[in-house]
């Protein structure tokens, strides 16, 4: 696009907000190539080598799950379970099982699979629900980590750096000790041993040999291959294939006035305005990458916190600050109304009731009941997915670090304000099923 273009659709777009009145809409403007990685073009062939890798299971221990098991197309990048069913599960989506025999799962993922669309932003500065992996603010090349500054050289971004921990989880890519060389490693926390391992792997497969070499000039033969190749990849194929910016709510920034319907502008309106939700879910992305406490239900198994393990501390962990229990990262809203079910585990099973949630948390966590989304259902798994959320003391102390006031709006007002979030799906990038490769080079089954 020629920066004259761009220019007069910016202008365009500014003198509809300002024609509408809505507060806090004039800092929003139209996305374009250069507010993604690589400028929106990686390499083709790098894209397409990510493509493999992201639905290839050789990446997991006993080569029974890959990225896309949980983040799939066919689940708008997730995988429509509540809890995702990770490493030892079988069957796909949402008949997805705990498995069986020796390779049954022993808990549900303790989060909701965070949907993938528009990761490949540059304004994103961390990544996970609790920010665990973030760009360093004194060296933006550099990045903060859960193990420290031993990452390894060459990761293009933050995305990259992100791809490289679920291939380290027990529980989501490489199994349990004692069923591979992988998970293995993971039990004497050698994380580096666990990438040199998947580095051969891929080294032992001539086809990615070979894509490795056309997408990267620095690989002349097999043993130049480094887990960063990998993750790279996988970030490249993840910034195109699910750039999310051409919604009518992007059409409306780009000066059309017509784009969002009458109850679309309403809820516009009631978003930056009455409804307050544009103080977080701020800017053309629809998140402040904030961290913030909304007294959202903890249900399944948690992440290891607390006095029996089943509760969740969020960015506390990361930071060590007993202020931050609680606060999780400001999802961006784009194609939110496909990414359900809501919450960082997964509690609200409809958009609405995330919503209502919002505009009174602390009544919408007393008043919660079981959700509809928790399958699949196992009596040991049950049994702990309401420990937290079924003890008063545990519930009063997430309500009690609640950030957010009641907000009152009609039901019409809640009607407009979920037609504005419909207004945020970009058609084209929740349709990728098709994109899908049949086979991948490993010979392994693809989840499709």
């Amino acid at each position: 696009m020629s920066r004259i273009k761009r220019h007069f659709q910016s202008i365009a777009a500014c003198l509809v907000m300002i024609s509408t009145g809505v507060a806090g809409a004039a800092e929003l403007r139209p996305l374009a190539d250069e507010d993604f990685l690589y400028d929106g073009r990686p390499g083709a062939k790098q894209v397409e080598l990510g493509r493999q890798l992201f639905y290839d299971k050789i990446l997991s221990g006993n080569h029974n799950i890959s990225c896309a098991t949980c983040h799939h197309p066919v689940g708008k990048t997730g995988d429509s379970l509540a809890l995702s069913i990770g490493e030892g599960g079988d069957g796909f989506g949402l008949e997805r099982d705990g498995g069986t025999g020796s390779s049954t799962i022993s808990m549900r993922i303790g989060r909701n699979a965070q949907p993938l669309f528009n990761l490949g932003a540059r304004e994103y500065r961390a990544l996970f629900h609790d920010g665990r992996v973030e760009t360093n603010p004194k060296d933006a090349t550099q990045f903060l980590t859960p193990i420290g500054d031993t990452l390894p050289d060459g990761l293009d971004n933050l995305l990259a750096a992100q791809a490289m921990f679920p291939l380290t989880s027990v529980d989501e890519m490489a199994g349990q000790p004692g069923e591979n060389e992988l998970a293995d490693a993971i039990s004497v926390n050698d994380i580096h041993d666990v990438w040199r391992q998947v580095e051969e792997r891929i080294r032992d497969i001539p086809e990615y040999v070979d894509m490795m070499s056309t997408a990267y000039p620095h690989i002349k033969k097999a043993e130049d291959i480094r887990i960063v190749d990998v993750a790279n990849a996988i970030a490249a194929f993840t910034v195109v294939e699910w750039r999310a910016d051409n919604s009518r709510f992007d059409a409306y920034l780009r000066g059309d006035a017509g784009a969002l319907t009458a109850n679309e502008q309403r809820g516009y309106e009631l978003f930056y305005g009455d409804a307050g939700c544009g103080a977080c879910h701020a800017g053309v992305l629809k998140t402040d990458h904030e961290f913030h406490a909304v007294a959202m239900p903890q249900i399944g198994p948690g992440k290891g916190h607390g006095f029996d393990g089943h509760d969740d501390f969020g960015r506390e962990v990361v930071t060590g600050n007993p202020a931050d229990r609680y606060r999780f990262r400001t999802p961006s809203l784009r194609n939110v109304a496909h990414t359900g079910p809501w919450g960082h585990s997964g509690a609200f099973d409809s958009l609405e009731a995330a919503v209502r949630h919002q505009l009174d948390p602390v009544a919408s966590l007393v008043a919660y009941t079981p959700p509809q989304a928790i399958a699949p259902s196992r009596p040991d798994l049950d049994g702990r997915d309401f420990l937290v959320q079924g003890n008063a003391e545990r519930r009063d102390a997430i309500a009690s670090r609640n950030e957010l006031v009641p907000v009152e709006l009609s039901e019409s007002e809640i009607a407009d304000l979920l037609a504005f979030l419909h207004a945020l799906t970009d058609e084209r990038s929740i349709s990728t099923e098709g994109n899908v490769p049949a086979t991948v080079p490993s010979g392994l089954p693809v989840d499709d």
